[in-house]
């Protein structure tokens, strides 16, 4: 058997239940730092889902011939006097699954025709490919500069990004690997979709 409310207590319930569904921005105290809408892409919008991020890091392992560009996109995407601290990089251990692995490749064949690196969603570890034929010594891209780039470039996607056009604006996320920033590093632009995904 229900205890008999007071008249006056159903009342003030009623009027802020009222309140609530008039002004959903109210109803509940919203989470500090969310995230606000992801940024669009050439192909979609940007998504949590579609990264390597597991939980708020990414566990990596290593097997990749360019060091220096692995380490010079953690740093680019780890910048915390731009925000970039959302999302941690650490090597993988014994004690866990990596969430990323850094490999190298060699082909020229489809996809890959003119492809510097990609970064490849999988069940289980995603991977970053670097690509031997264009980034090697002497190949096209075979510079510690475009190293960095394309680095950079592909651990945006394993952060959830995708692809930007440079008709919207100067983005990291650009397709066309000339098209990139110079330094290897996220844009203005970039940092401020980091932040609307990651919060």
């Amino acid at each position: 058997m229900t205890p008999a409310r007071h008249p006056l207590a159903t009342l003030l319930t009623a009027t802020a239940l009222a309140v609530a569904l008039a002004n959903p921005a109210h109803a509940l105290p919203q989470r500090a730092g969310a995230a606000a809408a992801p940024a669009r892409c050439t192909d979609g919008v940007d998504s949590r889902g579609d990264s390597s991020v597991d939980g708020r890091e990414i566990a990596w392992e290593d097997s990749t011939a360019y060091d220096d560009a692995r380490r010079h996109a953690v740093r680019a995407w780890t910048e915390r006097a731009r925000g970039l601290d959302r999302v941690r990089f650490r090597p993988d251990d014994s004690f866990s699954y990596a969430d990323l692995e850094w490999t190298d490749t060699d082909r020229t064949d489809g996809k890959w025709h003119n492809t510097g690196a990609a970064w490849s969603g999988r069940p289980g570890t995603d991977v970053v490919f670097m690509n031997d034929a264009y980034l090697a010594d002497g190949r096209r891209y075979g510079a510690t500069r475009w190293r960095r780039i394309v680095a950079a470039h592909e651990l945006g996607h394993a952060l959830g990004f995708c692809h930007k056009s440079q008709d919207w604006y100067f983005t990291l996320m650009e397709r066309g690997v000339t098209d990139l920033p110079a330094d290897g590093r996220p844009t203005r632009q970039d940092v401020t979709n980091y932040r609307r995904l990651w919060g």
